[in-house]
């Protein structure tokens, strides 16, 4: 398996599905909230909203909860690219490797970089 090059708190960008004028979601951009890499999906934030309906019941304090919910929905790696940071477009993502001195030692250190434009990703 694949390591996965998309973290959480990442600025996104869906880059296939269905389009916007359309009722998708392609185009949209959002904040990783969480990656699931044994299922290669990611949770993006407004990006794959579903509606689901929760059963009723009483919370510890007696007021009543369920009915219909919309919340998120893991969508496949595969479908969202990084944003870039300095053009704000997709871009993919390629690492480089440092040489940092730390405590009187020399040690590596890997960078995520943007392919489109050279910049350091957060």
């Amino acid at each position: 398996m694949a390591k996965m090059k998309i973290k959480k708190g990442d600025l996104v960008q869906v880059i296939s599905g269905r389009k916007q004028d359309k009722g998708g979601d392609r185009g949209k951009q959002g904040k990783v909230i969480e990656v699931y890499p044994e299922a290669n999906r990611v949770l993006v934030e407004g990006i794959n909203r579903i509606t689901k309906h929760t059963r009723a019941g009483q919370s510890s304090r007696g007021s009543r909860t369920g009915g219909i919910v919309t919340m998120e929905a893991p969508i496949h790696v595969s479908n969202v690219a990084i944003v870039d940071p300095e053009t704000k477009k997709p871009t993919r993502v390629r690492t480089r490797v440092e040489t940092v001195e730390r405590d009187g030692r020399m040690k590596t250190q890997r960078v995520r970089v943007a392919v489109r434009s050279g910049k350091d990703l957060a």
